[in-house]
């Protein structure tokens, strides 16, 4: 196994176009699901979804440049029309609206993620846990950046409406991942 080996080169090692559309499909399809787990906030224009999770287990998965691919994919056909954002949304209004940074932060931390994956950083413990907080900080630091930017309001706000809100299910999802890697790693090496 080379060191910059996915799960995905690690299952599949003579992937072919066909075999990659397949899997950037079935991840656009995980995406456009987990984004329909949406539970609106009260006073906050972004909802808790099941996205991050799955960015993070895209991203790992799927390695830096499939991923990245998968989640670019997904992103165009929101913006085509398919109703795949948070429950339901689509079109570029969710790009340039409050939310969009959280998505621009998605797409780059599937592609960290995604690079640290193809280091084994998702193969171990003690490396997935820091793999997944770093694409969640990566997430969030341009989720709330942009929130703050497009709403005008104080830091304080944003902090409360776009962050602390979040923090439990994100401990979750990064347990989720960060735990469910090594695991599947285990199984793949036997």
């Amino acid at each position: 196994m080379s060191v910059t080996a996915s799960l995905r080169s690690s299952v599949f090692p003579r992937s072919t176009t066909f075999t990659n559309s397949l899997l950037v499909a079935g991840g656009v399809f995980f995406l456009s699901g987990l984004a329909q787990v949406a539970l609106p906030i009260p006073g906050s224009p972004v909802p808790v979804t099941g996205q991050t999770l799955g960015v993070l287990l895209i991203g790992t998965s799927y390695g830096a440049s499939l991923g990245l691919l998968t989640f670019f994919t997904y992103l165009l056909v929101g913006i085509a029309g398919a109703p795949v954002f948070a429950a339901g949304g689509h079109g570029l209004a969710r790009l340039t609206g409050a939310t969009g940074g959280y998505l621009a932060g998605m797409l780059l931390a599937t592609l960290v993620v995604g690079a640290l994956a193809g280091r084994r950083w998702d193969q171990r413990l003690r490396s997935a846990i820091p793999t997944m907080l770093i694409g969640d900080a990566i997430i969030f630091t341009l989720g709330l950046y942009w929130l703050h930017s497009f709403t005008e309001k104080s830091w304080s706000w944003t902090f409360s409406a776009g962050l602390t809100p979040f923090i439990f299910g994100e401990v979750l999802k990064i347990a989720i991942a960060g735990t469910s890697l090594p695991l599947v790693w285990r199984f793949v090496h036997k």
